[in-house]
């Protein structure tokens, strides 16, 4: 199961990955999923976790997540209860004479009636669900529990699939139907022999009670000296409404004054005893009903550890349908492993439908991409999916993208996203940047996945440049997986003259001044700042004067630019232009092959039928021969016998030449069809 204290980074590592966690907005998909939960516990198991680091703990829990996601799409149906809290009892258990409230008891028969349901639930699989037998059984409270038991199954399945675990579990159902023969579905407590006895006495005393009391409102002489004819209560007392002029009248006790002091509350001598009477039989059913609860409480103490291991087990189970039914919510597939890193129509997660797919592609041997391009152009939103959907994949969680997306497993995910500043530590925008990058260049490895938002911005351009490269030259030492966005022209330069860094760009609508949000690959952008500024109201006059610095500064290097981009356009299209061409040749090739197939089968259709037509004419002028050189020898040479050998030839030379000409035709057909095929 998972546990906290595997999957964080350990050491210095930990602050860094866990303030990644909150730039990435990971909590925010966490606790989405723990609310896909049908129990607290496990919501908080799932609030606790982290994601995963170990390529062979990622592969098992995914494939977890997608035998439940099948379990929930099967159309059989899903146990709806939700579990209620019951770790807080199993301590409680283990003390010897304890007694759980009635409310503590019914939430633990509801844990174990659900859970079991669960449990089945995962073994229904196919015509012959798994069996188990009970750990425990009773038919009555007084009976007593036998020991508990493992479950025994037939044709176990793996351990490692969802229906493996589920039978691994003890079957604990036997608890929830002793619980639920003593309470009812409501958490009440049935009318069990027990109690009758001792409620019928107390409705008994209550209808004396209430005989007792009606006689002080039927005679008029003390009628007259009560407010209300009706009895109060007072702490679980009966009492009469006197009016206080009449203070002694009635021999009895008085309970309370009333706030006017005109109303006195006073419980009368014969009512007395009758209160007593009724208050000594509600204690003997209280002491009865903590009796019953008491011997319940161990009953279920009796089920031990083994009540124990089904409570982790069912909810661990929880947690693994609560992935389940967040990753069917968002619509996800599940990434394929792999060293290359490629996203494919991905939606951020917390964008709903205002997300825009994305594509982002970085083969196994590109270890940096610098994504270079406009503000507003989506570099950020880019960078935080490929970083959020690296968390998702290792928490065991289906993506909203793609069919092919692939990503690899990263031993830690480290982020520097946005312009954040620190005013309890007096830091500056590009010194909170360098703290944290500080912190990622120390805790990044080679399994590390690192992302960098804006690099080199928030000082001057020129020494940003020269932090940037330097920053890049490390983390590409360290051989980590690197994703950059920038604004200086410099780094877009970097990606032509380092291996395995490859420049991409977000694409931007010229004509619109529009971002389109699809990222190129191989190719830096231009920032379009001016155009922009001129779009959002900037003054003429500035507009053109920042244009006649870029004209003496960067005209060539956005010429470039645009010539590399119209290059590239026209690669992509030869690019799709020579696919085409390779699909039709395969396919020109495929039908080739297989016309050769049906030649070269007809072929050696006619070869065994010329083969046994052969053979059988061999064979019937074989007899046929045997017997004329038979007659011969049996007798003289006759003209007759003469004549039958003439004819035995003649025959033989018109069937040879026959075949022959057959033999020939069919020859020539095949020839043709060759010919054709060619």
């Amino acid at each position: 199961m998972n546990q906290p204290d595997e999957h964080a980074p350990a050491g210095a590592r930990q602050d860094t990955f866990e303030k990644t966690l909150g730039l990435l907005e990971f909590g925010a998909v966490r606790e989405r999923v723990a609310d896909c939960a049908q129990s607290g516990e496990a919501a908080a198991l799932i609030r606790a976790e982290f994601p995963l680091t170990s390529l062979e703990k990622v592969r098992a829990l995914k494939s977890l997540t997608a035998q439940m996601l099948e379990r929930l799409d099967s159309g059989d149906e899903e146990p709806q209860g939700s579990l209620p809290d019951a770790g807080f009892l199993l301590p409680r258990l283990a003390v010897e004479g304890a007694a759980l409230e009635l409310e503590e008891i019914y939430a633990l028969g509801l844990f174990a009636e659900r859970g079991e349901a669960l449990r089945r639930w995962l073994l229904m699989r196919g015509s012959n669900p798994l069996r188990s037998s009970p750990c425990g059984s009773s038919a009555t409270p007084e009976a007593g529990v036998p020991p508990p038991q493992r479950p025994r199954q037939e044709a176990a399945p793996p351990p490692e699939s969802l229906s493996g675990l589920a039978a691994a579990l003890p079957d604990c159902a036997p608890l929830g139907r002793e619980i639920f023969r003593v309470l009812d579905r409501e958490g009440n407590l049935r009318d069990l022999p027990e109690f009758r006895a001792v409620k019928e006495r107390i409705a008994s005393l209550c209808r004396e009670l209430e005989h007792i009391t009606a006689r002080y409102g039927a005679n008029d002489e003390t009628r007259r000296m009560l407010q209300s004819s009706l009895p109060s209560q007072r702490d679980g007392r009966a009492v009469l409404a006197l009016k206080a002029n009449f203070r002694g009248r009635i021999k009895g006790i008085i309970h309370e004054v009333s706030a006017t002091g005109q109303t006195l509350f006073l419980e009368p001598e014969d009512v007395v005893e009758k209160n007593n009477d009724i208050l000594l039989e509600r204690r003997r059913l209280d002491a009865e009903i903590r009796r019953v609860l008491r011997e319940l409480t161990g009953r279920a103490a009796a089920f031990g550890p083994v009540l124990g291991e089904f409570h982790r087990g069912i909810l661990y189970l929880e947690t693994i349908r609560a992935r389940a039914r967040y990753s069917r919510g968002t619509g996800g597939r599940f990434a394929l492993e792999g060293e290359d890193l490629r996203l494919l129509g991905a939606r951020h997660p917390l964008l709903g439908t205002k997300a825009v797919p994305i594509d982002f592609s970085m083969d196994g041997e590109v270890k940096t991409a610098i994504i270079t391009g406009p503000n507003t152009g989506g570099k950020t939103v880019a960078l935080k999916t490929a970083g959020l959907f690296a968390l998702m994949n290792q928490f065991g969680l289906a993506l909203p993208a793609a069919a092919g997306t692939i990503l690899p497993v990263f031993d830690g995910v480290y982020a520097d996203i946005g312009d954040e500043q620190s005013l309890s530590q007096s830091l500056s925008t590009f010194s909170a940047h360098m703290t944290n990058i500080a912190a990622i260049a120390q805790a990044a490895g080679e399994r590390s996945l690192a992302l960098l938002d804006e690099l080199g911005s928030g000082t001057d351009p020129e020494e940003g440049s020269a932090i940037g490269m330097a920053i890049l030259d490390h983390l590409i030492e360290k051989r980590c997986r690197l994703i950059v966005t920038t604004h200086h022209g410099i780094l877009k330069n970097y990606g032509y003259t380092r291996q395995g860094v490859e420049n991409a760009s977000v694409e931007f609508d010229g004509r619109t001044l529009s971002p389109t949000y699809r990222i190129v690959m191989g190719l830096p952008g231009e920032s379009r700042a001016v155009d922009i500024a001129a779009r959002n109201g900037l003054p003429p006059p500035i507009v053109a004067a920042a244009r006649g610095y870029l004209r003496d500064e960067r005209s060539d290097v956005s010429a470039l630019i645009r010539g590399l981009k119209e290059k590239r356009r026209d690669l992509d299209q030869r690019d799709e232009e020579r696919r085409l061409e390779e699909d039709r040749l395969r396919e020109a090739r495929r039908r080739a092959d297989l016309r050769e197939l049906r030649l070269q089968r007809k072929e050696l259709e006619l070869q065994t039928g010329e083969a046994g037509r052969l053979r059988a004419f061999l064979g019937e002028s074989r007899r046929s021969l045997e017997n004329l050189v038979r007659e011969l020898r049996e007798g003289e040479l006759s003209r007759e016998k003469t004549l039958k050998v003439k004819a035995f030839i003649r025959e033989l030379e018109e069937t040879a030449l026959a075949e022959e000409a057959a033999l020939e035709s069919r020859q020539e057909a095949l020839a043709e069809a060759r010919r054709l095929q060619e």
